[in-house]
């Protein structure tokens, strides 16, 4: 109990100097905030986009994607918001000798890459998300019950684990290779296949973004449940073995790769 207060207390005050850091420009804050709230809408556009051309996309409705859509930007939004610095350890900290800091501190390795930095641009995603789940409620295409406010706040959780665990992974190649980011990139980047049914693809993809980068248990089927396709046990609760069991493989693989990390060299 101790040592969770310790590692809270020395949170608060690392997370507290980022932000004073990036509060010493406020232009650029807010800049890049609007800028990626845009990024989120223009992703909503294409779906109406998509609907004018193809108005039945094998039975889903336009109201129905939208809240698969948003339902996926909340774990990622928090994914991002609070282990963003993991990139930074696949572009650049492994190659560049920067990890050093890291392996001196008498500190967890992991806690001190998370708390280092917040990515104040997911608020972006996080408040698209959270529309279009508040409008898909306000039009009848979900019902949220008591019990479901419990599920969708697990469900989210879980959702962030499965995001950080893959990025976690990727990331952790670097030290062998001393720069993962463009591994990495092609693996997030598998997440966008999860906004959408997994029917509309064919059998590789459903096979890739359901057990080997598991994206598709972070928005398709657990939004399922709430689409009043699925049951719970069968979308939420498959989320939360998965999300358990891939973090497991994802931290161990970062814990090995930190004994085997030999700095930048010559």
């Amino acid at each position: 109990m101790n040592k969770i207060k310790r590692y809270g207390r020395l949170y608060r005050v690392l997370v507290s100097q980022f932000l004073k850091t990036i509060l010493q420009s406020k232009v650029d804050f807010f800049i890049g905030l609007i800028g990626f709230f845009f990024t989120q809408i223009m992703g909503i556009a294409f779906l109406y986009l998509v609907f004018e051309q193809i108005p039945d996309l094998q039975g889903w409705t336009l109201d129905q994607l939208i809240f698969i859509y948003g339902f996926a930007q909340i774990p990622r939004g928090i994914d991002h918001l609070f282990t963003d610095n993991i990139w930074m350890v696949s572009w650049w900290m492994v190659i560049d000798g920067d990890f050093d800091r890291y392996m001196l501190r008498p500190m967890n390795v992991f806690f001190q890459v998370i708390c280092e930095k917040l990515q104040p641009d997911a608020l972006g995603e996080l408040l698209v998300g959270f529309a279009l789940l508040i409008l898909s409620i306000s039009k009848g295409v979900v019902a949220f019950h008591a019990a479901d406010v419990l599920l969708f706040l697990v469900s989210m959780i879980a959702g962030a684990v499965i995001y950080t665990s893959v990025k976690l992974f990727f990331a952790s190649i670097a030290f062998w290779v001393k720069q993962s980011g463009p591994f990495l990139q092609v693996a997030y980047d598998m997440a966008n296949f999860a906004k959408y049914p997994t029917e509309i693809y064919s059998r590789a993809v459903r096979f890739l973004i359901t057990w080997v980068i598991p994206f598709a248990f972070v928005a398709y089927l657990p939004a399922g449940y709430f689409l009043g396709q699925r049951s719970a046990f069968a979308t939420i609760g498959a989320e939360c073995v998965i999300a358990v069991v891939f973090w497991i493989i994802a931290y161990s693989f970062f814990q090995y790769g930190t004994r085997k990390y030999e700095s930048a060299g010559n």
